[in-house]
């Protein structure tokens, strides 16, 4: 059977995640559809075949994609470009499907992946943004991003993330290996044709590493922050991360902020 390997933007806003977790559905509340069986849902209409779908790792509710890779069999020879403009079709406006390839029999979305690049973003500016809401955290106190970057460099490598992991996630191995951080400041409406080369008022956290730990990325944005504001002294990254001690660090930020940019293999 051909192994499809799918590559999906999404907005999370209106999702419980990429799959269906415990204690999604509130008392009384209608439970939120997850990425993952909408897909699924589409894919089966299309196909007429039960179709099981594998992501490259699960996002949280309302986390957003860039592009979230995933890759399912099916029995079906139908093609790349032909399902794609299907699913496309089938799919909720939130939801694109932004290429579709038949790759190696052997190629697993998520064991075959060698690492995951993040980004947070935080708007940091007086007021907030009415477009933006859904996509970025909003933060009215000034930032010091010159001292964020320096104290996160105490985090490259390979470390014990036992403090930005969330309590009760059950993770028995909190070691990874982050290859990159980077924080920089890029200009909020930089689509609009009038923005001011000195409007930066969008801070962003792009972390790649080999893989994350529950609400790691959260986590670890969360204490940058309070570094930026003065909250957090000099030298405190270095002293949270070897505590090992989630209570050390600080506040997870809201889901709202958080994109998947690539997985690379």
């Amino acid at each position: 059977m051909p192994n499809f390997k799918i590559t999906i933007e999404y907005d999370g806003a209106n999702y419980a995640g990429w799959q269906v977790q415990n204690g999604v559905k509130a008392p009384g509340k209608k439970r939120k559809p997850t990425i993952q069986e909408t897909i699924e849902k589409v894919l089966r209409k299309i196909l007429q075949e039960d179709i099981k779908i594998i992501g490259s790792g699960r996002t949280d509710a309302g986390v957003h994609a860039w592009a979230q890779t995933a890759n399912f069999n099916a029995k079906s020879n139908i093609s790349p470009r032909r399902l794609q403009w299907a699913l496309n079709g089938n799919l909720p406006e939130d939801i694109v499907i932004t290429g579709i390839e038949k790759s190696k029999l052997d190629f697993h979305s998520r064991f075959s992946a060698r690492s995951k690049l993040y980004r947070y973003s935080i708007l940091n500016r007086g007021y907030p943004s009415a477009l933006l809401r859904d996509k970025v955290y909003f933060c009215h106190t000034p930032l010091d991003v010159a001292l964020m970057s320096r104290e996160a460099k105490a985090l490259i490598g390979r470390h014990d993330f036992r403090s930005f992991c969330a309590s009760g996630s059950g993770a028995k191995d909190t070691i990874r290996r982050i290859k990159k951080l980077v924080i920089k400041r890029i200009p909020a409406n930089c689509q609009l044709p009038t923005t001011s080369s000195k409007d930066r008022s969008l801070v962003v956290i792009d972390i790649e590493a080999d893989g994350f730990l529950y609400n790691m990325v959260r986590n670890i944005a969360g204490t940058l922050i309070e570094i930026g504001r003065g909250r957090f002294p000099k030298g405190s990254l270095r002293r949270i991360l070897e505590a090992k001690d989630r209570k050390a660090a600080g506040p997870a930020l809201p889901a709202c902020g958080l994109s998947l940019l690539e997985v690379r293999y």
